[in-house]
């Protein structure tokens, strides 16, 4: 009995961006439920919604105001119960996400918390006398600029906050905490949703003592101060496991639930942390990080990723994907020229069908979609907005999804959009794809139906034959069989030899010549051999 999502393909919606029903420039839930069917046919899993809860969006919904509310402008309470059922006669899962490290400065818990340093919930956010000069109690810094503390004048003491400032952290050393948080996630549960994305999951708990952080041994200082400071005590503290098997623990009293935890670190250190928080059987089910959304493109790269996750964490489980709601999208991070960005979306989802785990995949990135140019006018995302233009924020990869060039900001909304619907992006469109095998969306779905029909994928022992550079070889093995997938991560022609008894499977973008596999340019060819070895040799 294999749990249904270690092979699973999780899509990923960002509901503002899917599907406006109403006209009002958002999308919404009951838009979602109408697209379902296109998310279906892509032969994914399951879908994992970003936040839809009740929020003053000054986060775009990673603020929450309400754990087990929805935002009206997404819909209703009913709207996602509609979603579920719907999602479910479709045979899709449903993950929701849960932004449990933080909440929103307008969450009745905060606003309790904030009056005075007695109220019964006085504890349950990270609170610290200032210096004695005034300055804030240590030298964390926020992930989007400036001190990660807030001074509050009734309080008369700092608040902490990872995020925006409106985004206080909760304090996760305080028991009635986390039995809250457990609460909220048992009101979906007992809704019918099938797993949870965990937002920031490393960063639940701080360190009591709130010593500073060390410098990080950077060869020229960063363009975010987040970046030169090593956060061994503002995040990942070994108390965080305790937390993660509170949850395990909840999520165990129902029948094929799941969470994923995202892992915001640094390096290869967010690999290891991937494999402890998913060793052994109580803590998360799988996590993902930023590892592979990262502009390193390299074999090595990739390899390292995979082998240090199954050397640190055999009994672990990852989640790998390529983009997400939080940095560019792939195609425009990979593509040396505009001309290769459609090969570079074929390439992607091959090459990400080879490797061990579960793979999660972004709204549009099935269309070849690339990162729209947003003006500074345009933001909607203030995140990041004191480091623009270096830094021009998420709103380039959370546009609209495009649905028919043909039709008013191609199909998404009747109304203004919340952001541009722009025309390289709407020539990605659904409606001019569909029914073409060769263009990405059809890629897209041959490469995914491949990988159900290949138990190599699922169950396969994973190897990397040498292979010289730009070429990245993943071979899988099972029962006998042996499935090598060969990748030119390069816009120039590749080659390599293969053993003579190999054979082209799938649908490959190369072709084989007298021994020889011949790639062009993001080239990308499966090899099967009747034997445990790799069809390299």
């Amino acid at each position: 009995m294999r749990e249904w999502w270690r092979d699973a393909v999780i899509y990923q919606i960002y509901p503002r961006s899917f599907q406006d029903d109403n006209g009002d420039g958002i999308g919404d839930l009951p838009g979602i439920t109408r697209r379902l069917d296109h998310v279906a046919s892509l032969g994914v899993d399951a879908i994992w919604l970003s936040p839809f809860f009740t929020s003053p969006d000054k986060d775009m919904g990673y603020d929450v105001s309400d754990y087990t509310g929805v935002n009206p402008l997404f819909g209703t309470v009913d709207d996602f119960d509609a979603l579920t059922a719907r999602a479910h006669e479709l045979g899709l899962k449903v993950i929701i996400d849960q932004v449990l490290s933080h909440s929103s400065d307008q969450h009745p818990w905060f606003e309790e918390s904030r009056q005075n340093q007695t109220n019964p919930k006085a504890d349950w956010y990270v609170w610290a006398d200032p210096k004695k000069d005034g300055s804030a109690p240590n030298n964390w810094p926020s992930v989007f600029g400036g001190s990660a503390w807030m001074f509050d004048p009734r309080r008369r003491q700092y608040y902490m906050h990872n995020f925006l400032v409106s985004q206080p952290d909760l304090n996760f050393h305080n028991p009635e905490v986390v039995e809250a948080l457990l609460e909220t996630m048992d009101f979906w549960l007992q809704r019918g949703v099938d797993g949870f994305r965990l937002d920031t999951v490393n960063f639940y708990v701080h360190d009591k003592q709130l010593r500073n952080n060390p410098a990080s041994r950077y060869k020229e200082f960063p363009g975010n101060p987040y970046g030169a400071q090593r956060h061994i005590h503002s995040k990942t503290q070994p108390e965080n496991l305790e937390v993660l098997k509170k949850l395990r623990t909840l999520l165990d009293k129902y029948d094929d639930r799941m969470m994923i935890g995202e892992v915001g670190e640094d390096g290869l250190r967010q690999i290891e942390i991937m494999g402890e928080y998913t060793s052994g059987n109580d803590k998360l089910h799988m996590a993902y990080s930023f590892a592979m959304l990262s502009h390193d493109h390299s074999p090595k790269h990739f390899r390292n990723c995979i082998e240090g996750f199954m050397r640190d964490a055999p009994d672990g489980w990852p989640c790998w994907s390529f983009s997400n709601h939080d940095v560019q999208r792939h195609v425009t991070r990979w593509a040396k020229t505009p001309e290769m960005e459609d090969a570079v979306a074929r390439q992607s989802i091959n090459m990400l069908v080879s490797f061990p785990g579960t793979l999660g995949i972004y709204q549009g990135e099935e269309l070849g979609q690339t990162e729209t140019d947003i003006e500074f006018h345009e933001l909607q995302d203030l995140g990041n907005i004191d480091f623009w233009p270096d830094n021009k924020g998420r709103d380039g990869c959370r546009t609209p999804m495009v649905w028919d060039e043909s039709q008013p900001n191609a199909g998404f909304s009747t109304g203004e959009p919340w952001l541009p619907v722009k025309p390289p992006q709407a020539a990605h469109a659904t409606a001019g794809q569909e029914g073409k095998n060769d263009s990405v969306l059809g890629t897209y779905r041959a490469a995914l139906a491949f990988r159900k029909s290949r138990p190599e994928l699922s169950f396969g022992e994973t190897t990397f034959p040498k292979v010289r550079n730009p070429l990245l070889a993943v071979c899988r093995t099972y029962e006998g069989v042996s499935l090598t997938g060969v990748f030119n991560l390069s816009d120039q022609p590749q080659s390599v030899r293969v053993s003579d008894d190999a054979a082209l499977v799938g649908t490959p973008a190369g072709a084989l010549e007298k021994g020889r596999l011949k790639l062009p340019p993001y080239g990308y060819a499966y090899l099967e051999t009747g034997t445990d070895q790799s069809a390299l040799g």
